[in-house]
């Protein structure tokens, strides 16, 4: 090993301990000092030291040890070995160089003036001993004699001796010596060593004593071990955080990056660590053996929590811990025992019940890891109990690791117990199953509809195909499989085989309809062909599978934690702040021994105080404050206005006091600092206030006071931008303030060790404690005034200047346990610039390493003060609605029509609550009842627990809406869970980011809300999947990281070890794929491609080592490699990646994913939860819109996998196959389609698909407000339907131009989908059916208002953006209009489809976005055309020879023109090709020509598009043909390398539409794509909605279809008008707006006659007439229909179509 003296590698090992490098620098510049007067004492006592010169037994650099004895006469042999570190002065030495050679010292004996500094009092009896080698014998175990156990009270001795660093360490005595020290210390391992030659190590035995009643008895041997693994270990223990910290790496490095299932067995290779001469004394690198020999296999890792459960079995990477042997359990050392539940045990330790305020001894566990098991005699394996509260000795001795001290921790692993072992599991292997998700079948599903089911099975070479019905079972397919599949069916259990989907790693469910799965449902959707698999259950992967052992094993939340992707961990180290109190320790010896200059030596004094309360969160307690105010003026520290006299320490006791006062309170403070920090140690002996009395709070009438001292951590430049600071606090429950907020005073800077804001100031609430809430959150926000700016009045600038927030937090006023906080409490502050909703809890900012902390002490009593929830009033009035006056009802019903307790005025909270008895019968309605409570003290309770007691029970949907902020009680949420847990597991993970978004509003970290997550992610592998993924995602917020941490350890706990290893796998392989999508965007576009190349190696390394992995899309996506051939990326801002996975089920297709980087997917997903709600809720009542839903997840903040749909396109692509003006062009979307769908029928369905799915797009994107719409994130399958994507606008949040709204549209509808529903350039019936669709689908959404207001609302405080306040929430409630009529939202949204028709910014838009995209877009995209569906060569065609334009025909559908017969012949062809082309075609033609060769290689006599005149005239259409006959002419007898291009063999090859009209002549047909009526026919219909009610008639006039063309052969522009007859007066006339150029209007205009008397329309008859307006001619008449409404009845509403005539009378 090398000498100690340090090069400065020692700083990087002490930073990753804890010390900042302020510390270093400062424990640095003491111990250079140290060293310096140590060397001159040394040099003049060489000489007497070189008499006594004695070899250490065990050395490496020849450092000189010193060692106490045992009292004479009991252990004369012995040597101590009592720290580490230097933590004991027995072990400080000064290392030498080897030249040197060791010095001699004389003893100390004598040296120490004072009274006997050791201690008295019990010890721990786990020691370890170092024999001397001279003797070679084994001690024995001292008896109980040899301990003073006296418990009386004694005055707190001096510091514990520590050797001076001016004198030489001790030597040990000689034999047969007296000792230097009289001490009893019993130990319970021993080292027995042979004396060998100095520098040689040999083997040792290490012995195990067991101990006797009456006195020791002989050591039993437990192995043996040689010096290199005690070397090992002991470096391991000397730079313990340092290990700690590469291990929690390497563990967390293996969860990041996934190097398969974390290896915690193996060994880490220690070695010696060189030391500098100036750090504070350490000790030479020595270990000790283990109690027990196998302890050498123990995986290191975090102290588990002691649990009366049995522990894991072996082989968890998760859960290192071996089984322990039955004779040591290791005992923690807590302030508190952990509180068990109500009728819970408390638990175990050490084989027996911890008393309350008994610090246990804490022997090393055999189950313990191995950096804890190898832990020397210091304070991890004993607990002093010494004379006073702080008797403490050196550094270690200080601190023991204590692993859960949190009180709400420990009750939270007994309550995660207690549920996991309550599990009643009868098939272990049916856990690993991930069942496809069920959702009750419609009513269209039923019995009438039939699915042709494909099922495959090993034992069949051909597949069954099967035609059953949608209601049948999955049990009876499998029973009809097996008939083929085996002859006798008596031995075969049906219950054995499941049906698997192909290419999905999903069962459905045997006891559930075939319809009613996911699968089946998206099959028929798009009509892919349904094929399962027949497996037997044992032939299923079980990788997943839970096993007795996994629910068995105690809980393992620390280590679990230490796991996940957390921020670095703040708290000090156990072994750093061991240096700085070694630091401290020497500082005060000196300044206790000295003669003189006590102001130099007391300033040592305060540095190394500094140093501590540094490291300490830079925290200064006014008892150290007024502690450091005893000593004399040094320039370390601003001076006390009252000057001490600088004589009175000149007395040896005075200093001893004010010594013995700093002690205690920077002990206080180490405590404080521990329970505050939840910190990994703790002071050896602490204090218990556990109090047995306990007193109701709601007797308990004193006002809440508490003392508000100051701010600690303040940053620096706060002294130079602000000069008065104050701290308003305030009291709330669920966003509600309770009284006015109270502020302190005023106060400026200070200046003590480091830079405060004192005020220590009283603040008493005017509220007694007995009214306040169990759930009341103390908010407290700093306010600071700015510094004047220079120049001008001061007095005047500082009333201009208003205060600007700092920082806040939030705290609860009673704990988990219900009882009022009491004692010192450090907050940290959260920076004002996030968001401080007083509605929940959050806890203090610890999570930011420089956050400004506030120290309030809140007032202690000799009893507990808790809040006792009382039980609810037996009897609650409940009164009919109907018993109300109707102004009273209608009042209350417009109350809550408003959906939302977020818009309730206080008139009608106040109205709300005095009419709740009456409000039973609207179930809903009880989040608006509950949130006009006035208050929710504890004498208001019990009536409000019998109103929510008798309540009728709320579905799940509006049972959502008491999970907000408003509802923080503990009863109400509870009673909201009870009607949650009805969700099936599909509806289940609709709500499941609502409801761990839910968890932050709970006020402690055990509630019912968590209990009921925990057990269903335990009972469904879909539900454990998707709650992994977002509790980790929760980690990403700052505010509550710590309460997610937790509850995702608790997951991993419950999942078992199969799943913990497959979301290791998970978040391996998303952290592969993030860095190399990172890469790839910060590329230089010409390089991606072969960084992507180079980074796809990675993947395929991932699956060598792994095998599979499943997708975080779904665990049903389970793939087994990467495919790089079919793997690219986007050529957008994102750059994001397009993989291909290889998939697992050779049965099944890859699967191909989209994963981006550098995009917040969040808000998509929100936004695709959301439509797959609304779908869902149009699919149960019978309105399938078709919508396509893919997959998105976000994987952690700023990435994620978004599912590809296949067989999809852009608008844009779409649209640019006509020019980059195609987005001004009707007919792309519609020849698209007609390419990739050539059948009729086809192109029908593809046509009714498009219709559904694009109301459903209208209405959804209207809905949450979805902006940036261009044609690059609206996509088309080839089926017809359409969908959007990327949703980074929401919520009205739209792009902006400047002060231009770049979405200027209520949604996407252009004239190019409009032609699709048309089928043609004129509006057609089938347009009715859409503007119907989207009316109906609007006011199916309208009725679930509130839950989408919930759900919304519940996610107010996930982080993004645009969802962030209620202006946010009032977009969709604006947009919902609950407050409407369905006749009024009919016509409210007829004219949104108007408005979005008519608007020219889309299609400017999306031409915008055309130009900027054309960068990305390769010439090849410009080589086909747009009606041809795939590409044809000369090769594949064959040689044309000649072509001739036959004539032309008058064609109506798609739209009205002519079009051209074309005659194609070819060489070695007997026949003639006929094919049909338009104009637009040739055109299209001639202009992607131009674009591949120059203009001199093409023909100039491409007729002219323009013309004067009706360019769809015969004449014109002549005289093209004759000018397109000389233009082919001379393109085939052009250059070879034009007229044989792909192009023209493309235009010239028979489309499908050529083949089916060969020999044909196209009949017209009408607009509207139907057949003429007869010329006798004329007239049309019109669509009427007729209802009466109140005295009022309302007639909405809905749609005309039919209208025939006015003379002139133009389209009219109709409009309807209407008498109410008899009418002399013309005063009944009501009329709508004008259609423009249309024979098929829409209106949905509602017309309301308002004071008719039921009984007068009997005698009344309805006179409509349809109009053209004609300017400034005579309107012209279209039809009319007279219609008697005593033939109507009218008691419901009527609606139908009525025939127009010349005087016709009308019926339904």
């Amino acid at each position: 090993m090398s000498s100690t003296q340090g090069n400065g590698e020692h700083w990087k090992s002490l930073e990753s301990v804890g010390i900042s490098p302020k510390e270093l620098a400062m424990a640095e510049a003491l111990q250079m000092e140290y060293d310096a007067l140590s060397r001159l004492r040394h040099d003049k006592e060489e000489n007497r030291a070189k008499q006594n010169a004695d070899p250490s037994l065990i050395s490496w650099d020849e450092p000189v040890l010193d060692f106490f004895s045992k009292p004479a006469g009991r252990r004369n042999d012995l040597k101590l070995l009592r720290g580490l570190s230097g933590s004991d002065p027995t072990l400080n030495y000064n290392s030498l160089s080897p030249q040197e050679g060791p010095p001699n010292h004389s003893t100390s004996q004598g040296s120490q003036p004072g009274p006997d500094p050791w201690p008295k009092g019990s010890l721990s009896r786990d020691c370890l001993y170092i024999f001397d080698g001279s003797e070679g014998g084994r001690s024995r175990s001292p008896g109980p004699g040899d301990v003073d156990g006296s418990s009386k009270k004694l005055s707190p001795p001096p510091l514990p001796p520590r050797v001076s660093i001016w004198e030489t360490p001790p030597l040990p005595p000689r034999k047969g010596s007296p000792s230097s020290s009289k001490i009893s210390q019993p130990n319970d391992i021993t080292f027995s060593l042979v004396e060998q030659p100095p520098g040689k190590l040999l083997e040792q035995r290490i012995l195990e004593e067991e101990e006797e009643p009456g006195g020791g008895g002989p050591g039993r041997l437990l192995g043996s071990v040689d010096f290199d693994g005690i070397n090992d270990a002991i470096t391991r223990l000397n730079l313990k955080s340092t290990y700690d910290t590469e291990m929690l790496q390497d563990a967390s490095r293996g969860w990041k990056e996934g190097r398969g299932t974390l290896d915690l067995e193996r060994d880490t290779p220690g070695k010696p660590v060189a030391r500098s001469k100036t750090m504070p004394p350490q000790v030479p690198p020595r270990t000790y053996t283990s109690h027990y020999a196998n302890r050498k296999t123990a995986a290191p890792g975090k102290n588990r929590r002691i649990s009366a459960t049995p522990p894991a079995r072996r082989g968890d990477p998760l859960d290192p811990r071996p089984t322990p042997p039955p004779r040591l359990r290791r005992a923690s050392s807590r302030r508190d025992p952990p509180y068990p539940g109500p009728a819970e045990p408390a638990l175990e330790m050490a084989g027996s019940k911890c008393q309350p305020g008994t610090p246990a001894a804490s022997l090393c566990p055999a189950d313990a890891p191995s950096q804890h098991r190898a832990m020397p005699p210091g304070p991890a394996s004993r607990a002093h109990v010494g004379s006073g509260p702080h008797t403490v000795a050196n550094g270690h001795e200080l601190f023991e690791v204590s692993e859960e001290r949190d009180e709400e921790v420990a009750a939270f692993c007994h309550m995660l117990d207690i549920l996991r072992s309550g599990s009643d599991i009868q098939d272990y292997a049916l856990t690993g199953y991930v069942w496809s998700a069920v959702t009750p079948s419609p009513e269209h599903l039923g019995d009438e509809v039939n699915l042709k089911v494909t099922v495959l099975c090993d034992s069949l070479r051909e597949p069954l195909t099967f035609t059953c019905n949608c209601s049948s079972t999955v049990y009876l397919l499998i029973y009809q499989t097996l008939c083929y599949t085996h002859d006798d069916l008596r031995d075969v259990d049906v219950g054995d085989f499941v049906l698997k989907p192909c290419g999905l790693e999903e069962f459905l469910q045997n006891k559930h309809a075939l319809g009613s799965h996911e699968y089946i449902q998206y099959c028929r959707k798009f009509d892919i062909d349904i094929r399962l698999q027949l497996m037997k259950q044992e032939a299923v992967r079980s990788d997943l599978a839970r096993t007795v052992n996994d629910d068995q094993s105690p809980s393992t939340l620390n280590y679990l934690i230490h796991l996940q992707e957390r921020p670095v961990k703040q708290t000090i180290s156990r072994q750093a702040l061991s240096l700085l109190f070694d630091t401290y320790h020497n500082e005060v010896d000196a300044f206790l021994l000295a003669d003189g200059d006590f102001p130099l030596k007391a300033d040592r004094v305060v540095q190394s105080v500094k140093a501590i309360c540094n490291a300490l969160a830079a925290v200064e307690t006014p008892e150290i404050t007024n502690a450091l105010n005893q000593l004399p003026p040094c320039p370390s520290r601003m001076q006390p206005k009252i000057q001490k006299d600088p004589s009175v320490l000149a007395v040896r006791e005075n200093r001893e006091k004010v010594v013995e006062a700093l002690t205690a309170a920077i002990l206080d403070l180490v405590e404080l600092y521990c329970n505050t920090f939840n910190a990994d140690f703790q002071t050896a002996v602490h204090g218990s206030r556990k109090h047995d009395l306990v007193q109701e709070a709601c007797h308990f009438s004193g006002p809440l006071a508490f003392t508000v001292y100051a701010t600690h951590r303040i940053p620096i430049t706060w002294a130079t931008s602000y000069e008065d600071f104050y701290l308003s606090c305030s009291l709330s429950h669920g966003g509600k303030e309770l009284c006015s907020p109270l502020q302190t005073r005023r106060a400026h800077f200070y200046k003590y060790l480091f830079h405060l804001i004192v005020w220590d100031q009283q603040i008493c609430f005017p509220v007694q404690v007995n009214r306040l809430p169990r759930e009341t959150l103390l908010c407290a926000t700093l306010y600071a005034v700015p510094v004047p700016p220079p120049g001008g009045s001061s007095e005047a600038n500082r009333q201009r200047r208003a205060p600007e927030a700092l920082g806040w937090v939030t705290t609860p006023l009673f704990n988990f346990r219900q009882v009022l906080t009491c004692g010192r409490k450090l907050l940290g502050l959260w920076p004002a610039t996030q968001e401080n909703p007083s509605a929940r809890w959050s806890a203090p900012n610890f999570h930011q390493p420089d956050s400004v902390i506030l120290q309030i002490d809140f007032p202690t009593s000799a009893f507990d003060i808790k809040f006792t929830s009382p039980p609810g009033d037996e009897f609650s009035p409940r009164y009919e609605f109907g018993s109300l006056l109707e102004e009273d009802q209608r009042k209350l019903k417009d109350i809550m029509q408003k959906e939302s307790l977020h818009w309730l005025a206080d008139a009608d909270k106040k109205r709300l609550w005095e009419k709740r008895y009456y409000c039973h019968s609207e179930v809903s309605s009880l989040p608006l009842v509950l949130a006009s409570a006035p208050s929710w003290e504890w004498a208001c309770l019990p009536d409000t627990y019998a109103l929510l007691k008798q309540w009728t029970p709320m579905n799940h949907q509006d049972a959502l809406g008491l999970l907000h902020a408003t509802f923080p009680d503990q009863e109400v949420r509870r009673m909201a869970v009870q009607w949650i847990g009805s969700l099936s597991d599909a509806e289940l993970l609709d709500y499941l980011p609502q409801l761990v978004q839910a968890l932050k509003y709970e006020c402690y970290l055990d509630s019912p809300l968590v209990r009921f997550l925990l057990k269903r992610a335990v009972s469904d592998l879909r539900v454990t999947h998707y709650f992994f993924w977002l509790l980790r995602d929760g980690l990403k917020d700052s505010q509550f990281s710590i309460r997610y941490q937790y509850l995702l350890a608790a997951l991993l706990c419950c999942c078992g070890k199969g799943l913990r290893e497959e979301f290791n796998r998970q978040c391996w392989l998303v952290n592969t794929l993030a860095k190399l999508a990172q890469q790839v965007r910060e590329a230089a576009p010409s390089a991606r491609q072969g960084i992507l190349r180079t980074g796809l190696e990675d993947v395929k390394q991932f699956f060598a080592l792994n095998g599979s992995c499943r997708l975080p899309l779904s665990p049903s996506l389970l793939v087994k490699g990467i495919v790089p051939r079919d793997c690219s990326y986007f050529n957008s801002n994102a750059v994001p990646l397009k993989l291909s996975f290889q998939n697992v089920d050779p049965l099944g297709e890859n699967i191909r994913v989209i994963f981006k980087c550098g995009d917040d997917l969040r808000q998509d997903m929100l936004t695709l939860q959301m439509i797959r709600i609304m779908s869902k809720i149009w699919v149960q009542e019978g309105l399938d819109m078709r919508m396509v839903i893919f997959r998105c997840f976000s994987t952690g903040r700023g990435r994620g996998m978004v599912e590809m749909i296949p067989n999809a396109e852009t608008l844009r692509k779409i649209q640019v196959e006509h020019g980059v003006t195609g987005s001004f062009k009707d007919r792309p979307l519609a020849d698209w389609l007609q390419k990739h769908n050539p059948g009729e029928d086809e192109y029908e369905k593809a046509v009714e698909n498009f219709i559904y799915s694009c109301a459903g797009c209208c209405v959804a994107t209207y809905v949450l407000g979805i902006c940036d719409r261009h044609n690059d994130n609206i996509m088309l399958k080839t089926t017809g339907h359409m969908f959007h994507i990327d949703f980074g606008r929401f919520l009205g949040h739209a792009q902006m131009f400047g002060n231009i709204k770049r979405d200027r549209a209520p949604f996407v509808f252009t004239s190019d989908m409009a032609y699709v529903i048309n089928g043609g350039d004129k509006p057609s019936s089938r347009f009715h059916d859409f503007v119907d669709l989207c009316c109906q689908a609007y006011n199916l959404i309208r009725k679930h208002t509130h839950l989408f207001l919930n759900l919304l609302g519940l996610m107010l405080s996930c982080g993004i953006p645009e969802l962030s306040d209620l202006e946010d929430l009032k977009y969709v409630y604006d947009a919902l209009r609950p407050q409407d009529t369905e006749a009024n939202a009919t016509t409210y949204f007829t004219r949104l489809i108007e408005s979005s028709l008519g608007s020219v910014a889309t299609k400017l838009n999306f031409f915008i976005h055309n130009l900027a995209q054309m960068k990305f877009t390769g010439s090849d995209d410009r080589l086909t055309l747009s009606f041809a569906p795939r590409t044809h060569t000369l090769k594949s065609s064959g040689r044309i020879t000649d072509v001739f334009l036959c004539r032309h025909e008058k064609v109506f559908h798609p739209s009205k023109g002519y079009i051209y017969m074309v005659k194609v012949m070819r060489e070695n062809a007997h026949e003639a090709t006929y094919i049909q082309r338009t104009f637009e075609e040739f055109q299209e033609l001639h202009n992607k020509l131009r674009l591949l060769f120059p203009s001199s290689l093409l023909p100039s006599s491409f007729p002219s598009r323009f013309v004067i005149g009706r360019s769809r005239g015969e004449a014109v259409a002549e005289r093209r043909r004759e000018e397109l006959n000389g233009y082919i002419w001379h393109l085939i007898h052009a250059a070879p390398e034009v007229a044989e291009c792909d192009l023209v063999y493309t235009f010239f090859h028979p489309l499908p539409r050529d083949e089916k009209s060969v020999g044909t002549s196209p009949a017209p047909k009408s607009s509207d794509g139907t057949w003429p009526r007869p010329v006798e026919k004329v007239g049309g219909e019109v669509k009427l909605s007729i209802s009466y009610k109140n005295n009022k008639l309302f007639i909405m006039v809905m749609h005309i279809r039919g209208l025939q063309l006015l003379q002139d052969g133009n389209d009219p522009d109709p409009y309807v008008k209407i008498y109410l007859l008899p009418d002399p007066q013309k005063t009944t006339k009501r009329k709508t707006k004008v259609a423009r150029k249309t024979c098929n209007p829409t209106y949905n205009e509602m017309l309301v006659y308002d004071g008719i008397p039921k009984g007068d329309l009997q005698q009344r008859e309805l006179q409509l007439s349809v109009l053209s307006e004609q300017g400034f001619w005579e309107n012209v008449l279209l039809g009319e229909v007279h219609i008697r409404l005593r033939e109507l009845d009218l008691t419901q509403e009527k609606t139908g179509w009525f025939e127009l005539g010349s005087r016709s009378h009308g019926t339904l």
